[in-house]
């Protein structure tokens, strides 16, 4: 036996050497959640300034350049946190510029309260004199902005507005009223935040002489309760023994909201104005803006969201007059609020609108009379860039070449000499140069990680600034699911958008079980080609393949796809999942005893739908922080969609899977926040409820104190592990 061994040792030196290739391996959740190795690298806080020929970004978080949009080059040093000299500011992650870039203003000591709202410590950097001011040395502020001149800061505190004066430091409350779950004034309410996104409810006018805000009158508006226990990162020491109950104003489908009121306030003479909005009360004001001429600009939109109007407003009398108006039979979206752009000294204004079916950009008088339609075609405009004055050009980012991918465009504004800009399919978004003669664009595709380049405005590349090769040199070392895309017509003869991902070591011969991934929501799109590693990839390495579509009511395919679903949110979205399965079913490596779906949000809602109401379709199902029944949900979003539960009981009871829970027939996992001030816990325990009555057996988890998002500490990982051993199981 030695005598062979030492032979065969023999025979392998006289081998050739070989270098062994190190295996791939393969994505884990710790890759994702823990050490997260996939985040692309990108361009930070990058403001473009108004030279037109200078951007500033932020270098990491210590300091913020000013680079060439010539060269790409850095030219100057704003400030860094050396400079700043202040051992409490640590980092520099936000911050903004007043109009003539004089000075330059940012926070620390960031406290969120909400998903965009938040308390801080702000401070100003004067550049000319390299001089730090506090906003306020009284106590955290919210929303802080510099005037246009750049020597006062309004802010909001404890519910009221303020200004201070930089050069003094002396603090002007202009509101008394404030009152925590009964007056805000200068800063939306929950609801207004949530669904309109919109957060800062004041601004200065482009003079500086007028202070404008909403006040927000919610004392009517129904409390909701959340417990908050102690937890663990963070932890409450307060909640230890006794836990907190969380009151706050939560307007649910059909509820009272908050009455709100436009106000002017004029700084020399400290007098406010009411503005004039009508006499309705239960209506929306979901935005506040000036035009370049000094008019307030105020957003009124009715209860039902199918009439928008624009009113002009005078800031010293509070006399307005409506010069827009836009009704819709079913309902206006929302996204588009801000594309609102006045162009010639407030002459005409540019806005988007779906009134020939799809989403185009309309060129209009300032006094609202149409003058052209700027884009045309049976395809969507999906993002407002910009207007270049000088050459009269309107750029837009669109899905005309495919709805999943985005490309970038340039137009007259008499929708003549059109050009496409970006080369590369894929997902592309771009920011411009103030003079529009540069743009920087953010490129990727399923395979590619964020490229950024600098451009000129034809479209040419004049420098690669981020490539995220150290990434590429990490996707390298692991082996990878790729996305295939496909399409298949359902028996309705309704073409769904999908994509595939197989299991590693793909073999045709067998059959797989299938997990469906998918969000489904009003004008949400999952079905994009774009870098983005999930958990979808583990999955693959497990041996699952793993499938998303873009059902009826998702975005970019036009208005009559995207609002197929009203008044009737969960019923066609349910039936084009419960289509894509039996689609999958027919499919020679599939599984089709062995489906399963999953979703977070209205994607959990729609996860309990298909596997109550697909029951025969669908093994196991995972649904996250899920809504169950519409009326428990907020009414801005929900009424959009629905309208009221008086309106449309129908709407709501059929659709909701509480009452299809007796129809549960597969394994099913449901996990929630207990601190979800968004899609409240009270979802998930009113359906198990449901099921214990109807004898279904499930399983169920809670998340200690965490929101809508479930993270913090080991959150994220936890869920997750969950998940994957729970289908593995099961499925």
């Amino acid at each position: 036996m030695n005598r062979i061994l030492a032979t065969f040792l023999l025979g392998l030196i006289s081998l050739p050497v070989f270098t062994q290739t190190p295996e791939k391996q393969k994505v884990t959740l710790s890759d994702l959640y823990k050490t997260y190795t996939f985040y692309p690298r990108t361009i930070r806080g990058l403001v473009s300034m108004n030279d037109g020929v200078h951007y500033t970004a932020l270098s990491g978080d210590s300091a913020i350049f000013k680079f060439s949009y010539k060269t790409g080059e850095k030219v100057a040093e704003i400030v860094s946190l050396k400079e700043l000299n202040m051992d409490r500011i640590t980092s520099l992650k936000n911050y903004e510029f007043n109009s003539d870039e004089s000075k330059l203003i940012f926070y620390i000591n960031r406290e969120d309260i909400y998903r965009r709202s938040f308390t801080a410590e702000f401070f100003v950097w004067d550049l000319k004199l390299k001089k730090l001011y506090p906003v306020s040395t009284k106590g955290a502020q919210r929303l802080a902005t510099l005037s246009p001149d750049g020597t006062k800061v309004a802010f909001v505190r404890h519910n009221n507005l303020f200004i201070s004066e930089l050069s003094t430091g002396n603090e002007e409350q202009i509101t008394p009223d404030g009152e925590f779950n009964k007056i805000i004034n200068g800063a939306p309410d929950w609801v207004y935040e949530e669904e309109f996104e919109y957060n800062q409810a004041f601004g200065w006018s482009p003079d500086g002489k007028f202070l404008a805000y909403c006040k927000f009158d919610e004392s009517q508006v129904p409390m909701f309760n959340m417990t908050l226990f102690g937890g663990m990162e963070p932890m409450i020491e307060k909640n230890a023994l006794y836990p907190e109950n969380y009151a706050f104003k939560y307007p649910k489908a059909g509820e009272k909201n908050s009455i709100v009121s436009v106000h002017s306030y004029e700084l020399a003479t400290g007098k406010t104005v009411l503005v004039d909005v009508g006499t309705e009360t239960d209506q929306y004001i979901p935005r506040l803006k000036w035009s370049p001429n000094g008019k307030m600009v105020v957003y009124r939109m009715n209860r039902l969201q199918n009439k928008l109007e624009f009113l002009y407003a005078d800031a010293q009398s509070g006399k307005s007059e409506v010069f827009y108006n836009e009704e819709n039979t079913r309902y206006i979206d929302e996204k588009y609020f801000d594309d609102l752009t006045f162009i010639n000294q407030g002459k005409q204004f540019i806005y988007t609108s779906e009134r020939d079916g799809y989403a185009h950009l309309y060129l209009y008088t300032s006094d609202g009379m149409m003058q052209s339609q700027i884009t045309k075609g049976t395809w969507d405009v999906t993002d407002y860039l910009g207007f270049d004055a000088k050459n009269n050009l309107v750029y837009y980012q669109s899905a005309e070449t495919s709805p999943i991918w985005r490309d970038i465009f340039v137009v007259k504004t008499d929708g003549t000499g059109k050009k496409k800009l970006n080369k590369l399919n894929g997902s592309n978004k771009v920011v411009f140069s103030r003079s529009f003669a540069y743009f920087i664009n953010y490129y990727s595709n399923d395979t590619t990680p964020t490229l950024v380049t600098l451009n000129d405005a034809k479209g040419k590349e004049i420098r690669i600034l981020e490539e995220n090769s150290k990434l590429k040199q990490e996707l390298q070392n692991y082996q990878l699911s790729k996305k295939e895309f496909f399409s298949f017509t359902t028996s309705d003869g309704v073409q769904l958008n999908g994509w595939m991902m197989k299991p590693l070591g793909f073999d045709t011969t067998k059959k797989y079980p299938v997990l469906m991934t998918q969000y489904s929501g009003p004008n949400s799109q999952e079905v994009l080609d774009r870098f983005y590693i999930d958990w979808d990839q583990v999955l693959a390495a497990e041996g699952f393949v793993v499938v998303c579509t873009d059902g009826r009511g998702t975005g970019a395919r036009g208005e009559e796809f995207r609002k197929m679903t009203y008044m009737q949110m969960g019923k066609y979205e349910t039936i084009d999942q419960i289509e894509t399965a039996r689609y999958l079913g027919t499919l020679s490596f599939v599984d089709a005893s062995r489906i399963g779906i999953w979703g977070w949000s209205y994607g959990g809602f729609m996860a309990l739908n298909c596997i109550t109401q697909g029951a025969g379709y669908f093994k196991t199902a995972v649904a996250v922080a899920p809504v169950t029944n519409w009326r428990y949900y907020d009414n801005i979003y929900t009424e959009r969609f629905m309208r009221t539960p008086q309106e449309n009981s129908s709407g709501y009871d059929d659709n909701s899977p509480i009452n299809h829970a007796a129809k549960l027939k597969g394994k099913l996992l449901i996990c929630h926040g207990t601190g979800d001030d968004n899609v409240h816990v009270q979802n998930t325990l009113e359906i198990s409820e449901a099921f214990v009555q109807a004898d279904k057996q499930f399983e169920m988890f809670l998340f200690t104190n965490r929101n809508h998002g479930i993270y913090g500490g080991n959150t994220t990982y936890h869920l997750h592990v969950k998940m994957v051993e729970f289908l593995k199981e099961n499925l």
